[in-house]
């Protein structure tokens, strides 16, 4: 018997009652039934309830590096049991090739967030946003941003295409954030998302409660849905907005991320004529757009937009690379570089969708003679050979407004660099735009007047022909999503896709309050000055720690000997008249950074301690200058204590204020500093 799919929902393995049928979902090359889905009888708003208890009190537990080192084990896991999933994989039609990009992209979001998390995040649970704002003269009343997890669960509902990155990339950010998903991938690859949750699950890693997995229909997923819930969708723009139309969307405050259909376009520049790099580059990425996943990709270029003395070389060079290196069939054969569809319906509705685009003007120019009914249709395979279109009419309307979501593109002509960026525009909002050109002017134009209307644009030249990612390859450090007819949502963007999970709130209060609330240090809150910080672990050093050192009197001789030994001979640092001239000066001052190396000397604890290293300066303001004779010394207080979860040491950043003889501040900077966990014995 065929299996029926489970779900993974509060805590355990779920499948449906016995007799109920589910629909079949077949292998997009052999028509051969591979399992059924259902999800009839799951109990989804208990499912929902339990992300929200269960798996935000097990995620909330922990902090941002905590979650991070949590992604890498995960990525981890996988990758230790990728050929399983390769091997499922076949059966979408993918092609090895293909595969990698599903399966080890989306492992690698799972990499690049946990790096992200621990180099960009803090290891607690605030995330500060923004500088603080003091309320009040004397000090007392301050304000700052911070962000914090949504009460909530994140609900993800994948399109067919990718379904392991396509989950992953919508996981990541949400688990970074502390935030529960709740996947839901879509129907015809259903079975290798349930393979890669089933991984997860079998790892032990997985926090109770923080992803749960439904295999089947979530319709009635906003009926379920509250104020602190977000649901990310990837599908069609039309289903978008449908789903945005819901009254929990609308007037309920529940969050809405879409990722859709996107009619993107890759532009040839006036100077890539054929026999350019550029060109080359040009062909060779359109190519691979249009066969990569069978171009069942959102990224996908739908529109080569190119000058016109060029279009007819570009159609003929197309032909020539899909002649020399495509073959359609079966992805487990040999030799095969272009696997099937996802289904046979995928199949028929992308040549229905070709059928609209030739009524409007299309001159199939590559793959004519293709039906549904006819030659070119297999009865079981959801093979199409790839399609390429030319419009003499660079306005036609179908061309900027329908997605064959297929291995499909279409050649459009521009006679003028503003007609070819009008040209992008017309797509309504795209996910991603490139331009194959050496030209500067024209690429900076280009961009600078389609920008708006797009999520990513990609510049290809001979530089980085060999080095680009490509067209169609979001990258998790960079935003995905884009404008418009593309949704309007950004599912990723490093760490700027984390802070989508999370809400942004002003806090006004005493320094005291702040330094509570966010676990930072802040200026005027209560400080220890007992044993010198530098002589404590991370396990004995506490926030407000603090040491304030004797003055030092800065000389005309140590300026002179500083500007002799360093090279650094500026003019106000040796010639009076000079210096007294400068509006800045009141004469012959001393350097900066003589001033930071007396900090250093007077706040130093010179013995062997926990104390391993200086990590760096952030933040460094020199506000009033030192005249010879003035005397300086310096305040450094424990900021913030950040312990690295992998190693036997964190970071400490350190305040630090050096005054003048008057109290006036000489300069303010934060000292990092790298210190043992345990305590150090010389």
């Amino acid at each position: 018997m065929t299996r029926m799919l489970q779900s993974y929902v509060q805590g355990a393995w779920w499948s449906p009652a016995e007799g109920v049928t589910g629909t079949e979902v077949r292998d997009a090359s052999t028509g051969e039934v591979v399992a059924t889905v259902s999800s009839e009888g799951l109990d989804l708003g208990a499912a929902m309830d339990y992300a929200r208890t269960v798996g935000q009190r097990s995620l909330g537990a922990l902090t941002f590096h905590q979650r991070a080192v949590l992604l890498k084990q995960l990525a981890q896991a996988l990758m230790e049991r990728k050929e399983e999933l390769y091997e499922l994989s076949y059966r979408t039609g993918a092609t090895k090739g293909d595969s990698w990009v599903d399966i080890e992209g989306g492992i690698g979001v799972l990499f690049t967030y946990s790096g992200k998390g621990r180099r960009e995040l803090p290891n607690s649970k605030v995330q500060l946003d923004g500088p603080l704002e003091v309320l009040a003269k004397d000090g007392t009343f301050l304000g700052r941003h911070i962000r914090t997890t949504l009460p909530g669960v994140a609900v993800q509902i994948n399109a067919f295409n990718f379904p392991v990155w396509g989950s992953l990339e919508k996981l990541a950010p949400a688990f970074l954030a502390g935030m529960p998903s709740i996947i839901k991938p879509a129907t015809p690859g259903a079975y290798l998302a349930e393979h890669m949750v089933r991984i997860m699950v079998e790892s032990g890693l997985l926090p109770e409660g923080s992803v749960q997995l439904v295999s089947g229909s979530i319709r009635d997923v906003f009926d379920h849905a509250k104020l602190g819930d977000i649901v990310s969708f990837t599908g069609s723009a039309s289903t978008a907005e449908s789903l945005r139309r819901h009254e929990a969307v609308q007037t309920g405050g529940v969050l809405f991320n879409a990722e859709t259909d996107s009619i993107n376009a890759s532009v040839l520049g006036p100077d890539a004529v054929a026999g350019t790099p550029e060109f080359d580059a040009y062909v060779r990425q359109l190519v691979t757009e249009m066969t990569t996943k069978a171009g069942q990709k959102c990224t996908a270029i739908r529109r080569a937009i190119v000058p016109a003395a060029v279009a007819d070389d570009l159609v003929e060079a197309v032909r020539a690379r899909i002649e020399e290196k495509i073959v359609v069939g079966d992805p487990r054969e040999e030799g095969v570089t272009m696997g099937a569809l996802a289904s046979t319906e995928q199949r028929d509705e992308v040549l229905r969708q070709v059928e609209r685009l030739a009524a409007d003007g299309g001159e199939i120019v590559l793959g004519a003679g293709q039906s549904a009914d006819g030659d070119g249709a297999s009865e079981t395979g959801a093979f199409l050979q790839p399609i390429l279109l030319r419009f003499a009419d660079a306005n036609a309307e179908r061309v900027h407004d329908t997605e064959a979501f297929g291995p499909v593109s279409s050649v459009i002509a521009y006679e003028t660099p503003e007609q070819a960026a009008e040209l992008v525009i017309r797509g309504g909002g795209s996910l991603v735009t490139s331009v194959a050109s050496a030209d500067p002017s024209f690429v900076s134009d280009l961009t600078l007047r389609a920008a708006s209307a797009n999520g990513r644009i990609l510049v290809l030249n001979r530089e980085n022909a060999r080095s680009s990612t490509g067209h169609g390859s979001p990258l998790p450090m960079l935003v995905h999503g884009g404008p418009g007819r593309a949704g309007g949502g950004e599912e990723l963007g490093g760490v700027r896709s984390v802070f989508h999970y999370m809400q942004r709130t002003a806090i006004q209060g005493t320094p005291e309050m702040l330094t509570a609330i966010t676990g930072v240090w802040h200026t005027g809150a209560p400080t220890r000055d007992d044993v010198h910080p530098f002589q404590k672990s991370l396990q004995e050093l506490r926030i407000g720690d603090r040491v304030v050192s004797e003055e030092r009197e800065v000389t005309l001789d140590d300026i002179s000997h500083f500007a002799e030994f360093t090279g650094d001979t500026f003019y106000a640092h040796t010639n009076e008249e000079a210096a007294a001239a400068n509006p800045f000066f009141p004469g012959r001052v001393a350097h900066g950074y003589l001033l930071l190396s007396f900090a250093a000397g007077l706040f130093v604890w010179p013995d062997v301690g926990p104390v391993l290293a200086n990590y760096g300066l952030e933040n460094l303001r020199f506000v009033t200058p030192v005249s010879p004779g003035d005397r300086v010394r310096v305040a450094l207080t424990a900021k913030q204590i950040i312990p690295r979860e992998t190693d036997e040491y964190g970071e400490v950043h350190w305040d630090a204020v050096l005054t003048n003889q008057n109290g006036d501040t000489v300069a303010t900077y934060d000292v990092l500093t790298l210190v043992s966990k345990a305590p150090v014995v010389a």
